[in-house]
C-alpha cells in the first residue's frame, strides 16, 4: 500500500524570494566587479565572482523547484522531483571551481601586490552587506527544510559576513598601507565558503546516491515499525530522498496473524508522515517468516554496520 503525503509547500512559497534574490545579486555583481577593477581589489573581484556563482546557483535552484512541480508521466513516474538534488550538486561544483580560481589568483597577488582604492572598496562592501543580508533573510524561514533553500541561505549569510570582512580590510589597509591584506582576505573568503560548500556537496551527493537524508531518524523508524501491533519482523527497509523536500520509504512487515491489515497500514503510514517526515511510504504485509532470497543482499535494517541499506 502506498501513501502519498502532502507535498512540501516550501519550494512553491519561495518563488518570489528566488526572483528577488537573483535580481538583487545580479545587479550587485555588475557593480562589485566594476568597482573591483577600478579599485584594483582582488577581494572585491573574488566576492563578485562568488556572487555570480551564487546567482547561477539561485537560478538552478529556482528552475529545479519549477520542474519539481511538473506532473508525472509514464516514463517519469516520479516527475522531475530529483532535479532539485541535481541543482544543489551542480551548485556545489560551480562554487568549488570558482574558489579554486580565486585562491590561485590570491596566492599570486601575495607576491605581486597592487595599489588599492580603499574608499571605493569600502563603499561597495557596505552595499554588499545590505544586498546579501536582505537575500539571506528571504531564505531564512525555509533553510531547515530544503537543501536548496539551505544552500542559498548559507551562501547569502556567508556573503554578508565576507562583505563585512572586506569593509574591515579596507579600513585596515587605509590605516596601515598593508595591501597584501587584500589577497589574504581573498584566501580567507575561499576557506569560509569552502567549508559550507563541502557540506552542500556532501549532502547533495549522498541524496543523489539514495542515502538516507540526514534529517531522517532511521533508527527511530526501525524501532517504530518493529514495535507496531502484530509485527514480528521487518526487512527490506529503504529510505531515500525523492527531492530536497520529499522522502520516500519502502519496507516489508511480517504480520503472521492479522485481520485488519488496511487499518494497520493506514495508521503506520500516517504516523510515518507526522512523526518522521516521510512523504511517500509503501509498506508490504507478509504472513510468513520465509523471505525471498533478495533479503541476503539487504541485511536486517537494525544492523549497525549498514546504516543506509
Amino acid at each position: 500500500m502506498d501513501a502519498h503525503g502532502h507535498h512540501s509547500p516550501t519550494a512553491r512559497s519561495f518563488q518570489t524570494a528566488f526572483q528577488i534574490g537573483i535580481a538583487l545579486n545580479l545587479g550587485f555583481v555588475l557593480i562589485e566587479a566594476s568597482a573591483g577593477i577600478k579599485a584594483h581589489s582582488l577581494a572585491l573581484l573574488a566576492d563578485a565572482g562568488h556572487n555570480l556563482v551564487d546567482v547561477l546557483g539561485l537560478i538552478l535552484a529556482w528552475s529545479a523547484t519549477v520542474l519539481a512541480r511538473r506532473r508525472t508521466t509514464p516514463t517519469r513516474t516520479y516527475g522531475w522531483r530529483r532535479s532539485s538534488i541535481l541543482a544543489a550538486w551542480i551548485n556545489a561544483l560551480l562554487i568549488s571551481f570558482a574558489l579554486g580560481a580565486i585562491a590561485w589568483e590570491a596566492a599570486h597577488r601575495l607576491f605581486q601586490p597592487q595599489p588599492i582604492v580603499t574608499g571605493l572598496m569600502m563603499g561597495v562592501a557596505g552595499a554588499g552587506i545590505l544586498v546579501n543580508g536582505i537575500t539571506a533573510f528571504l531564505f531564512h524561514r525555509g533553510s531547515r527544510h530544503d537543501l536548496n533553500i539551505r544552500g542559498a541561505f548559507l551562501h547569502m549569510t556567508a556573503d554578508t559576513a565576507i562583505s563585512a570582512g572586506v569593509l574591515v580590510a579596507a579600513v585596515a589597509i587605509t590605516l596601515t598601507g598593508w595591501v597584501q591584506l587584500d589577497a589574504l582576505l581573498s584566501l580567507l573568503i575561499c576557506l569560509i565558503i569552502g567549508i559550507g560548500t563541502w557540506s552542500l556537496l556532501r549532502d547533495s551527493t549522498n541524496l543523489a546516491l539514495d542515502a538516507v537524508p540526514p534529517h531522517i531518524d532511521r533508527k527511530g523508524i526501525v524501532a517504530f515499525l518493529s514495535q507496531a501491533p502484530g509485527v514480528v519482523d521487518l526487512h527490506d527497509l529503504h529510505i531515500w530522498a525523492m527531492s530536497t523536500t520529499e522522502t520516500a520509504l519502502t519496507a516489508h512487515l511480517v504480520v503472521p496473524e492479522s485481520d485488519s491489515n488496511d487499518t494497520l497500514l493506514a495508521n503506520l503510514e500516517s504516523a510515518l508522515h507526522k512523526q518522521f517526515q516521510i512523504n511517500h511510504a509503501t509498506l508490504q504485509i507478509e504472513h510468513s517468516l520465509q523471505h525471498p532470497a533478495c533479503r541476503l543482499d539487504h541485511p536486517h535494517p537494525s544492523h549497525p554496520e549498514h546504516p543506509h541499506d
